[in-house]
């Protein structure tokens, strides 16, 4: 049984993730800004399943919840950073503060997380540390530069702190889900028969986030794919752009 605290978790993967970690025995707080839609998770798990009303822009809100979770669990085992800020627009007509926002709640939403539960990890000497990235943090995608950055700055994270605490026993991922069908890919002009299932990716990245692989996807396919976008990413943004653009022109026609 391990200890994990989820932040983004109230709705879409993160919440059949959530699900998924609690029917497979483990202990589970949720971290998010609504909580809204976590009641049944309660119900069910009533032992082992805690949630907290969280910002994860707001640094004393985070210290405080994790640390009434890990109180609660005795130890963190695994943190995972789900919660994410996805706005879609030109960089000609997005103004610099939305590029602010989607740091504050992806990359350092995800530093905040680590930076709560990294001193609990190093008292034991072991635990792991998950980042959600996207292959657009990779390939770069058209209209999507303030999400695709904070990805590609939360992959460099993920590389320096894994590498940094290689000695200590503890562990940092990244998570690469496919493009899936959730609120905060609703703005994208993509089809939604190309957009995965969030209970379906939810679910099968449950059961991989304690592989020892840097990199977790939740099916072999997704892996491949986001093989091909670390190998190729200006020729892999490339193609999904033009295939999504010609999909969208078909679905208008």
């Amino acid at each position: 049984m391990a200890n994990v605290i989820l932040t983004g978790a109230n709705q879409g993967i993160g919440y059949f993730l959530a699900e998924q970690l609690l029917q497979d025995g483990h202990r589970v707080a949720v971290l998010d800004v609504d909580t809204d839609r976590l009641e049944p998770l309660s119900q069910a798990f009533p032992a082992r399943f805690l949630s907290y009303r969280v910002d994860v822009c707001a640094e004393e809100e985070m210290r405080a919840a994790v640390k009434a979770a890990v109180e609660a669990f005795s130890s963190v085992d695994a943190a995972i950073h789900n919660a994410c800020f996805c706005p879609f627009g030109k960089e000609a007509d997005t103004d610099l503060s939305v590029y602010a926002q989607a740091f504050r709640v992806n990359y350092y939403g995800g530093l905040r997380l680590a930076k709560c539960v990294l001193p609990y990890m190093r008292e034991k000497r072991r635990g792991r540390i998950l980042f959600a990235s996207s292959g657009v943090g990779v390939t770069g995608f058209p209209g999507l530069s303030p999400y695709a950055s904070t990805k590609g700055a939360l992959e460099s994270l993920a590389k320096c702190l894994r590498l940094e605490y290689a000695s200590q026993g503890i562990s940092f991922h990244v998570i690469h889900p496919p493009l899936t069908r959730t609120r905060s890919a609703a703005p994208l002009p993509v089809p939604p028969a190309f957009m995965a299932d969030p209970e379906t990716v939810g679910r099968r990245l449950a059961r991989r986030i304690f592989a020892n692989r840097f990199i977790l996807c939740p099916s072999l396919g997704q892996k491949l794919q986001t093989l091909a976008c670390y190998c190729f990413p200006l020729k892999m943004g490339g193609l999904l752009a033009k295939m999504t653009a010609r999909s969208a022109s078909m679905e208008q026609t």
